[in-house]
């Protein structure tokens, strides 16, 4: 059954006969004369409307979407509980401010995140606009618990774009260069990167990261260790099993916060709600965002009880995070991913794409690896007969796609990583589709 007859789906929505012929070519040319150059934008098409695994742009060019928003829109693109959801909140009302005049949404979209996200202890939540505000707030509030300051990074981590994220998030380019000094007592440590670990275990690999905190930082010293349980922009890069769960150990022992990262891949989108539930990785806190809100911004800190209230009255918030829109969106979204149980529709893409990837690679010596998790997987692109990354390869792929109508991301240390999120409703039509594009592509 396509997607886009299955229930709580819809197709786009054309542009009326009323609304104003517009191009892409002229959207490009304001967009120089208006935006900042800073800013970039994958395609240079401008998009009209977007369901299930499609956008369809004002020149009315359909492109199958393998990018969902960077792993945002997981419900599809104007998810009808969503829509509904968010029109019956902007009649009621838009703003208040949590912080003045609270709402129930608020406090509902807490209640579902304690439920979810792992642990059965006691929790509370806080929400925020983006995923690189959790993430400081999470800093914020393992400082304030522990009495401590120094917090434990990964190597081709990232994190977001505020100071404190940026100097938490390894790549220099284009997310920190020329954007210093970063906020201190940040201390970076190896990950574990299988395809370039010279066959480390997950233990193994775990265990030379803690011997570096432990020499250079001081178990004592450090207020939290922080890591994306699969690496998002760093290269979707899986640690070796075993390697999570030696971390959470160690953080237990030393008195650290073991704050999981799950702002990509949280909300279904590896074939469970969250990745550390694949090896029952419990964190302390967990960062959340991207796939919460079907689209809105929306991002939270989720987390034990004790440290969540830790923090003075006051010392969280912001004039936006929770905003009513936000947080009716997201308790339809939730709604949605139990409704379409897209956990298992993402474990399903995920073998769809994995048989598809690995038979493309079998062919394609430039592939070293195929890796990830349910709807998020990716191929590392390097030259053939050994690792040295190809990021002209990866790209040269990647514009290929774009050119017949298939949108797909790079990412990676290197920038030879190309990175598969198709949304969680995406069809079987669609996806098939998709894939011969990519698998064209690599010719």
């Amino acid at each position: 059954m396509s997607a886009r007859s299955e229930p709580g789906l819809r197709a786009p929505q054309s542009r009326t006969e009323d609304s104003p012929a517009v191009s892409s070519a002229e959207l490009h040319r304001r967009r120089g004369a208006a935006v900042a150059r800073g800013v970039g934008s994958v395609i240079d098409s401008y998009v009209d409307t977007a369901s299930g695994g499609t956008i369809v742009d004002v020149d009315g060019r359909e492109w199958i979407d393998f990018a969902a928003g960077i792993a945002v829109t997981s419900v599809g693109n104007a998810a009808p509980r969503v829509v509904e959801a968010v029109r019956a909140q902007v009649e009621r009302f838009t703003h208040t401010c949590f912080m003045v005049a609270p709402y129930e949404s608020y406090v509902a979209v807490c209640e579902q995140l304690n439920a979810l996200t792992p642990g059965t202890f006691a929790k509370r939540s806080a929400l925020f606009n983006s995923g690189a505000e959790a993430v400081e707030n999470a800093v914020k509030i393992a400082r304030h618990a522990t009495g401590r300051q120094a917090v434990v990074v990964f190597e081709h981590a990232y994190h977001g774009r505020t100071n404190l994220t940026m100097a938490l998030t390894a790549k220099n380019m284009p997310y920190k260069h020329r954007f210093g000094p970063f906020a201190g007592e940040i201390h970076r440590v190896p990950m574990s990167y299988p395809l370039r670990d010279g066959g480390l275990s997950g233990a193994q690999a775990a265990a030379r990261a803690i011997e570096l905190v432990d020499k250079q930082v001081g178990a004592e010293n450090v207020a939290a260790l922080l890591i994306e349980p699969i690496q998002g922009e760093g290269g979707f890069v899986v640690p070796a099993t075993g390697f999570l769960p030696a971390l959470r150990e160690w953080a237990t022992a030393a008195g650290a916060v073991f704050v999981a990262d799950e702002i990509q891949t949280g909300f279904c989108r590896t074939g469970d709600w969250f990745a550390c539930d694949h090896e029952g990785v419990v964190p302390d806190l967990v960062t959340l965002a991207k796939g919460i809100a079907g689209g809105l911004p929306l991002a939270a800190v989720t987390g034990r009880a004790e440290l969540m209230d830790a923090v003075h009255v006051g010392g969280l918030g912001g004039t936006y995070g929770g905003n009513p829109i936000a947080c009716a969106a997201a308790l339809a979204s939730i709604a949605t991913m139990r409704e379409l149980d897209l956990a298992a529709a993402a474990r399903r893409i995920g073998s769809v794409l994995a048989d598809r990837l690995r038979a493309i690679a079998a062919r394609d010596p430039r592939i070293a690896e195929v890796r990830g998790r349910g709807a998020m997987l990716a191929v590392e692109l390097v030259r053939p007969g050994g690792l040295v990354p190809d990021p002209a390869a990866a790209g040269a792929v990647s514009a290929a796609c774009h050119a017949a109508g298939l949108l797909t991301l790079t990412c990676g240390t290197y920038g030879n990583v190309l990175r598969f999120l198709p949304p969680l409703v995406i069809s079987d039509d669609e996806l098939a589709r998709g894939l011969d594009i990519l698998d064209a592509a690599f010719g």
